[in-house]
């Protein structure tokens, strides 16, 4: 009889892992975390998890999370999944995914080769990565591991048909991001358009120009992580000063650290923004103007499709 797969969590990704379990019809694994006075953390697994499909839910939104992750991993494996599938909703480390200058530390690289050591389960590991901010990434993971990059194009596409605008376009913040909005386009089959920056000094950019006529129409930005909103409202004002009746935002990571959904939405540019639960962020700030789509179904779908296959 084949068992149920197990859905673990980390104590922050506790809410997804509730969700993904409820999708899928999955059973919740859990275990017991306690901490001591210096801070060192003790974990112990409650659920009998021996020669069960197991997934556990966590993101490296902090190093915290990230050690709690590995902590975790290695126990599971340790106490003897069949698989292991590791989903990283968002992973944290992505915009230091090179080194730009001499000595500069490659946190993308380094915390891919730390998850990439958690021993492996009998029937491999899997690390499943959600709308990577660069597509190379999953190359840094180890060759123990399979890496998968899962893409959130269908709760996006959802998401903005959702608002029911007519003859509406889909813009990016710049022309990096063109060719993610350009595939969102042709799905929905509507227009794409994204703006020219010029970059003036280290910190700072310079919209020049924007490539389609927006003139008279709503326009939805897309863009992969919201963190603080700069250049995201930077944008937003050359689409509104080249015509734009109604803007709203979309984004699959929002990350909004400090006031910064306080910010875009003083900036008066947006009626609304759009983001997953990936971070627990956003759910946390969701609101009438910040609106959160779960992620629930599209890993839950995965983990039911994938179950039970051998990595090689």
């Amino acid at each position: 009889m084949k068992r149920p797969l197990l859905v673990f969590g980390t104590v922050t990704y506790a809410y997804l892992a509730d969700l993904v379990a409820q999708h899928g019809g999955f059973v919740r694994g859990s275990f017991q975390q306690n901490e001591f006075p210096d801070g060192e953390r003790h974990h112990r697994l409650s659920t009998d998890i021996e020669d069960h499909d197991v997934a556990l839910i966590g993101g490296t939104i902090s190093d915290r999370d990230t050690l709690e992750l590995y902590d975790l991993g290695w126990a599971l494996s340790e106490a003897g999944a069949r698989s292991l599938s590791i989903i990283i909703p968002y992973f944290g480390y992505s915009t230091m995914e090179r080194a730009v200058c001499d000595g500069e530390v490659v946190m993308a690289k380094s915390r891919a080769h730390l998850l990439s050591s958690i021993p492996s389960a009998s029937g491999g590991n899997r690390i499943v990565l959600l709308d990577l901010h660069s597509e190379g990434l999953p190359f840094y993971f180890g060759s123990n591991v399979r890496p998968k990059h899962l893409y959130a194009k269908k709760i996006i596409i959802q998401a903005a048909l959702s608002l029911g605008l007519k003859d509406f376009v889909i813009a990016s913040t710049d022309a990096g991001r063109a060719k993610w909005v350009e595939s969102l386009a042709n799905e929905m089959g509507i227009e794409a358009a994204f703006v020219y920056k010029r970059r003036i000094d280290g910190s700072h950019t310079q919209v020049i120009g924007i490539s389609a006529n927006v003139m008279g129409k709503p326009v939805v930005i897309y863009d992969d992580m919201i963190r603080t909103g700069g250049s995201l409202i930077q944008a937003a004002l050359a689409y509104r000063n080249a015509g734009a009746t109604d803007l709203i935002a979309i984004a699959t990571h929002g990350l909004f650290p400090g006031d910064s959904l306080d910010k875009i939405r003083d900036s008066r540019v947006f009626r609304k923004v759009i983001c997953t639960d990936s971070h627990p962020r956003a759910r946390e700030l969701a609101s009438e103007f910040l609106e959160v789509k779960t992620i629930a179904g599209l890993v839950a779908e995965y983990l039911q499709t994938s179950q039970g296959k051998k990595e090689c």
